[in-house]
């Protein structure tokens, strides 16, 4: 990992296929710790404008402060706001911009940060929350959810065939003591899986932390409201690059932009998506699951 704490997938597709120019504007709806922006902002120089959204506090705080001498350095208007991208339009004020990219995996200082949550290879409280304002937790939604809502929730936002099993266990421990850390959650669905655990080809808990993380976060809705936003955000001929990494995002962006064209007004770039060469795959194992479309406004 370098000094930023992340990687960028797939950079060198980014800059391809959006093609950033002198003097455009970007939305960067996913702003993370910078690191696609740092690579576009040099592309846009001499009057451009960058507007990076980040729901973390601290990754917005970096961001600011890693950017700022580049943005200056080129001639780049840059603005760092707090928001999620649900809200991109009032963020924008009702303006449109010539690019918008959405990197919608979590940055690694993130996963990687036990406090988080967000992964079950360290101990950490059962949080899972990007923005520290949000109202629930996955504790609170692990130990609260009737035991139907919770197994609709696992199978429905992780894919995960045993969710009825999963749910059941979580509501018999939690009848005993609630559930409070990662490791705790992780061993439960575990134990749900009893010996096919063992056959698995990914972790057990691996579906149900990442429903859990869905659900804490909003982000199917706030993906399907970036997509229905997106006639408003573009200016003619603008671009738009999104980089999904599980399915439920990806079949959410590839029918959003194949609607989009056959209504008029948009074309696909990107018949399939695209995805890491091997090198990167070999340096950047987060980037193995990236996948990126991309389609333009017509003029």
């Amino acid at each position: 990992m370098n000094e930023t704490g992340h990687i960028p997938v797939l950079p060198r597709a980014v800059l391809d296929a959006l093609d950033p120019k002198p003097g455009q504007s970007v939305l960067d709806a996913t702003l993370g710790r910078g690191g696609h922006a740092a690579l576009i902002l040099p592309r846009i120089a001499n009057g451009g404008r960058y507007i990076g959204l980040d729901l973390d506090p601290a990754n917005a705080a970096f961001s600011q402060q890693r950017l700022a001498p580049l943005a200056e350095q080129h001639g780049v208007v840059l603005e760092v706001i707090r928001s999620n991208f649900a809200a991109a339009p009032a963020a924008l004020g009702g303006e449109r911009v010539d690019l918008l990219l959405a990197d919608l995996g979590f940055a690694s200082n993130q996963m990687d940060d036990p406090a988080r949550g967000l992964a079950f290879s360290q101990e950490g409280p059962l949080d899972m929350r990007l923005d520290p304002d949000a109202p629930d937790s996955a504790a609170d939604l692990v130990n609260s959810l009737p035991e139907q809502e919770l197994a609709d929730l696992i199978y429905g936002l992780g894919e995960e065939r045993l969710s009825r099993r999963i749910a059941r266990k979580i509501v018999e421990q939690r009848r005993r003591s609630p559930i409070q850390t990662t490791v705790e959650l992780a061993r439960i669905v575990r134990q749900a899986y009893g010996p096919r655990a063992g056959r698995s080809r990914i972790d057990p808990a691996t579906r149900t932390f990442m429903a859990l993380r869905i659900a804490v976060n909003g982000e199917l809705d706030a993906l399907d409201q970036l997509l229905a936003d997106l006639p408003a955000l573009l200016a003619p001929s603008g671009r738009v690059g999104i980089i999904s990494f599980h399915s439920l995002e990806d079949r959410r962006v590839k029918r959003a932009f194949l609607e989009m064209e056959q209504e008029g007004g948009f074309e696909r770039l990107t018949r399939k998506p695209i995805t890491a060469e091997p090198d990167e795959a070999a340096a950047n194992p987060r980037s193995r699951s990236a996948k990126l479309r991309v389609a333009r406004r017509l003029p």
